[in-house]
C-alpha cells in the first residue's frame, strides 16, 4: 500500500486510536449500493468477516447499532425481541446519518455523533479478526471483533437471517 492510499483519519479511526487498538487500512473503491458484498469482494475478504454497520431504530424512534455479516440480513423480529423492543427497523437514510455522523455506506459504530447501544451478531465474535467500516465510503478497518464489545460495550444478539 502506497503513502498516497493513506486515508485521512476519521472519527473511527481517531477513536480506535485514543483507545490504543491496532487495526489495518483497507481503502477500495466504493460503489453506490455495492454494500459488504462489493467490499469483501474488491478486497478478496470472505463477506462473512466483513461487518456492516446498520442504523436501526425501535419503535420509539430510538437509534440504535446492529452490527451484521455482510453476507446476512437482520431477522428484525428477533432483534426486537431480544433487545425487548416493541419493533425495530432500518432508519431512513438521512436519519441514519445524521445519528451517526456518517454518510450511510461509511457509517462506522465508532466514533458516532450520538452514543446508541450497539449489537453485534454473535457469530461475529467467534471471528479472528472482522473488516469494518472504518468512517468513510470506501475505506475499512480489520480489528479483532472484541474491539466491538471493549470499546463499545456491543451485546451480542442472535438475529441473522441467511439470504436467500
Amino acid at each position: 500500500m502506497s503513502k498516497k492510499d493513506h486515508v485521512s483519519e476519521t472519527p473511527a479511526t481517531q477513536m480506535l486510536k485514543a483507545a490504543g487498538v491496532a487495526f489495518t487500512e483497507h481503502p477500495y473503491e466504493y460503489l453506490e449500493h455495492g454494500g459488504a458484498q462489493h467490499s469483501a469482494e474488491v478486497l478478496g475478504f470472505d463477506p462473512f468477516t466483513v461487518v456492516k454497520t446498520l442504523v436501526m431504530q425501535d419503535q420509539d424512534a430510538r437509534p440504535l447499532l446492529v452490527l451484521m455479516h455482510g453476507n446476512r440480513k437482520v431477522s428484525t423480529k428477533n432483534l426486537a425481541r431480544q433487545i425487548g423492543a416493541k419493533s425495530v427497523e432500518p432508519c431512513k437514510p438521512e436519519v441514519a446519518n445524521r445519528h451517526s455522523g456518517y454518510l450511510v455506506g461509511g457509517t462506522s459504530p465508532f466514533g458516532t455523533r450520538k452514543t446508541m447501544p450497539v449489537y453485534i451478531e454473535e457469530s461475529i465474535l467467534a471471528l479472528p479478526k472482522i473488516a469494518i467500516n472504518g468512517g468513510r465510503r470506501g475505506y475499512l478497518v480489520g480489528i479483532a471483533p472484541q474491539v466491538c464489545v471493549d470499546l463499545l460495550g456491543a451485546k451480542s444478539v442472535n438475529c441473522a437471517l441467511v439470504d436467500q
